[in-house]
């Protein structure tokens, strides 16, 4: 059997078919995982919320092997895409066959869910014979012949060659798209990463003129029906700018995510009135929005809210605490979740609002009457900083109600974790992006030992998979945004495209910084940046562990 897979022109066809032979016996053993588990979490027909926790962890293990599951299918058919366009080169090749030989291999002996967990076949009540279906030819050439040595050194070889470039390998979108991405690498280029790592150490604030040139390039606006003052393009544009702007830094990045959250929540969930009213404003950055969930000691379980909005005439007085409130000192409106029907403790009273206030002056960060805010000091994803909010007879006119009906809230918010998700994705993709170029540069131009950095193989074996993930998390974000797109239910896709892309910004940035040596752990070396920015993706928008939670009661649901 060989070591390696050739990679010579008339061979191609042939990774490509052992890539579509390996898919079937890996999905045959995500079924048989999913009947195993769904037999001891069920209670009845039903998933069993105290059955599932006591089995976290095969639950968990499930939501991995499923989002590797997904990631293998469209890789193969991102390649299958690009062999048709006579664009699966050499690198594409090499990522492909990288790619399926380490999950294969992952998926037999150890899915790596952080640094000191892993999942094992076991861990899914699967037993030896349920993998003997992995032993089959397709399979075991690309676990063999897959990621190897020689193939990860060819890659970075090629990699060199390309250094200049966004990315690594062709991405397999159309052209428009490519040149929007081409617009705001451009941009990101000139006008956020020159400046990114000051403003992070400066722990300042993203310049207005940044947001201004945004606005102005469409970004706040990105998906916004044409009839309400947007673009009316897809979400695959957003994942595409998302991903330029967060490469060059994530709070660049994260502007559009605040529009994004409140544009869906008015679209999804408010009146013809409130949609005409806000929507172009929020479009033309007339209004900055942030947006108001999280509580001190809820976390991820909004359903324990207590912050209070209780009706008085035309107004409802808002009284209670928030936290982590991304970009609330600078923003016009808040998109605020709060408990209407005071009787509930859970999810059933909650009820959104679009809550007007004063953004920051010269004197005061919070001057609207009945809310006051502190800032909270932050390693990373400084550029818009996170404030904890306190509201003691802060006034919302009823009018402002999302939806004109009380008690809606968390149906409401429910409805944009598909594109919140996505576009985190697109962010972490971002980060991993910029982790690799910075690590890529600083080893071609560090000298050790009479040498390149990149010339050593462990070094090049870390750039290596650095782009190949990045490849395969890429394909997996725009699956889901494609979904989306496409008016299709994405909440599974989404979250699995949430969940392997913080992994995969927080892997490369990390490996990027051990590139760097010493110097990596070094405030003036912009790797420290990165790495900070990467760990906050596998936390907002969803931990890992509420996410996999998440991915898991939807496939055994």
């Amino acid at each position: 059997m060989p070591k390696d897979i050739a990679m010579t022109q008339p061979l191609l066809d042939d990774l490509l078919a052992l890539a579509a032979g390996a898919v079937p016996p890996v999905e045959e053993v995500l079924e048989t995982a999913k009947t195993r588990i769904r037999d001891v979490v069920t209670d009845g027909e039903r998933v069993s919320a105290a059955k599932l926790e006591e089995h976290q962890a095969a639950a968990h293990a499930l939501a991995w092997l499923a989002t590797y599951t997904e990631a293998l299918r469209q890789m193969r058919k991102w390649a299958d895409a690009l062999d048709a366009e006579g664009k699966f080169g050499e690198m594409e090749a090499l990522i492909l066959q990288i790619a399926f030989g380490e999950y294969l291999s992952q998926i037999h002996g150890g899915i790596m869910m952080s640094q000191n967990e892993f999942v094992r076949p076991g861990d899914m009540f699967l037993e030896p014979e349920d993998l003997a279906i992995l032993v089959q030819r397709e399979v075991q050439m690309l676990v063999n012949g897959g990621n190897t040595p020689a193939a990860r050194a060819r890659l970075v070889a090629l990699m060199r060659d390309n250094a200049g470039h966004a990315t690594f390998g062709a991405t397999g979108l159309e052209d428009e798209l490519e040149m929007i991405r081409e617009q705001f690498r451009r941009y990101a280029d000139d006008k956020v990463a020159p400046h990114a790592h000051e403003w992070h150490l400066k722990d300042e604030l993203i310049p207005m003129e940044i947001i201004e040139e945004l606005a102005e390039m469409g970004v706040f606006g990105l998906t916004i029906p044409e009839e309400f003052g947007g673009f009316g393009m897809s979400k695959a544009s957003m994942v595409v700018v998302s991903e330029e702007l967060s490469r060059g830094y994530i709070g660049v990045g994260s502007l559009g995510t605040r529009s994004e959250i409140a544009a869906e929540l008015i679209l999804a969930g408010g009146t013809e009135e409130q949609k005409e009213h806000w929507l172009p404003k929020i479009s033309a950055a007339e209004v900055l929005p942030t947006a108001v969930f999280t509580e001190p000691n809820t976390g991820s379980d909004l359903g324990a809210l207590r912050t209070r909005a209780a009706r008085d005439g035309d107004d409802y007085v808002v009284t209670g605490n928030k936290t982590w409130i991304t970009h609330a000192a600078r923003a016009s409106v808040m998109t605020l979740l709060a408990r209407t029907d005071p009787e509930t403790t859970d999810h059933r009273g909650l009820s959104m609002f679009i809550a007007e206030k004063e953004p920051m002056n010269e004197t005061e960060d919070f001057p609207s009457p009945g809310m006051t805010g502190s800032e909270i000091e932050v390693l990373g994803y400084r550029g818009m900083k996170e404030y904890e909010l306190a509201f003691d007879g802060f006034r919302v006119p009823a009018a402002n109600l999302l939806g004109g009906v009380e008690n809606q809230g968390f149906k409401q918010l429910m409805k944009t974790f598909e594109a919140a998700r996505i576009q985190t994705a697109a962010r972490a993709i971002g980060v991993a992006q910029n982790a690799l170029e910075v690590g890529l540069q600083y080893a071609e131009e560090r000298k050790q030992f009479g040498k390149a950095l990149i010339n050593f193989p462990r070094v090049a074996d870390k750039l290596a998979m650095m782009a190949v993930e990045i490849m395969v998390a890429r394909q997996l974000t725009y699956f889901s945004a494609w979904e989306k797109d496409h008016d299709r239910r994405c909440d599974l896709e989404a979250g699995m495209a949430k969940l392997l892309g913080a992994r995969v910004a927080w892997a490369c940035a990390d490996n990027a910084l051990q590139i760097h040596g010493g110097n990596g752990f070094a405030l003036e070396y912009q790797i420290s940046r990165i790495l900070c920015d990467a760990r906050i993706l596998n936390i907002f928008e969803g931990a890992a562990e509420i996410q996999a939670q998440v991915i898991a009661r939807r496939l055994l649901g």
